[in-house]
């Protein structure tokens, strides 16, 4: 959501609201916006989104407002994770398509670009397996995490078959430090094999529901693990 190209013009492009009240919600939320005051905008948007479940600028605006906060690094205090982005996102796009075009020139979005659902969105599905390449090297892949910690291990496909495995270690005096390790992958099917420097070849899948697992190493997923006790 760019203020460089006013909202109140989308909604003229947008299915309608359910009710005024949503209207005036989306509204509000949008200047609140941009001032800058983003808290505050995500407030209207959120409740704008909850009177009228079906008003698509109302989820695309929030989706866009906690991209936002997200960047900031605000993920915890409004809960701006990666799943949340693309979840209302998705649901702007089901409710009106036309969204999608939109979105992809927002750089309120670009924290999920790296996601399944962002893929999922531009027609990319691990259920095929000619996507499966594709998916590897445009997602960030994320393992488990420990508490404060958050996730300890992920993985980065890129171009020419190379992967790195990264590894978060925690040392004695509690401070997270980060290795890697280089190597190449192929890819048959919804095989995957890493071949990594100084390790045995780890054969893997990417499942049909988008789960990349190594058997002797872990699963992982595109949500990094976040705001953990």
């Amino acid at each position: 959501m760019n203020p460089a190209l006013p909202l109140l013009l989308l909604a003229l492009t947008g299915a309608a609201p359910t009710s005024p009240s949503a209207r005036a919600l989306n509204t509000q939320g949008f200047r609140l916006y941009q001032a800058g005051r983003y808290p505050e905008a995500l407030e209207r948007f959120q409740a704008s989104a909850r009177e009228a479940p079906d008003y698509a600028l109302a989820h695309y605006n929030l989706a866009a407002t906690l991209g936002v906060l997200r960047k900031q690094g605000l993920v915890c205090e409004y809960s701006a994770h990666r799943d949340a982005i693309v979840e209302h996102l998705t649901q702007a796009v089901k409710l009106d398509a036309r969204r999608l075009a939109r979105a992809k020139e927002d750089a309120d979005f670009a924290p999920i670009r790296d996601t399944l659902g962002w893929q999922k969105l531009l027609g990319r599905s691990p259920a095929r397996e000619a996507d499966v390449p594709v998916l590897l090297r445009q997602v960030s892949w994320f393992g488990p995490g420990v508490g404060v910690y958050g996730t300890l291990r992920g993985l980065r496909f890129g171009p020419a078959n190379r992967v790195t495995l990264w590894t978060k270690e925690v040392g004695d005096d509690g401070t997270p430090r980060q290795k890697e390790a280089r190597g190449r992958y192929t890819v048959r099917g919804r095989r995957v094999t890493l071949r990594l420097e100084g390790r045995a070849p780890l054969e893997g899948t990417l499942t049909e529901s988008g789960a990349l697992t190594f058997p002797g190493l872990e699963t992982f997923t595109d949500s990094p693990s976040e705001c953990e006790a």
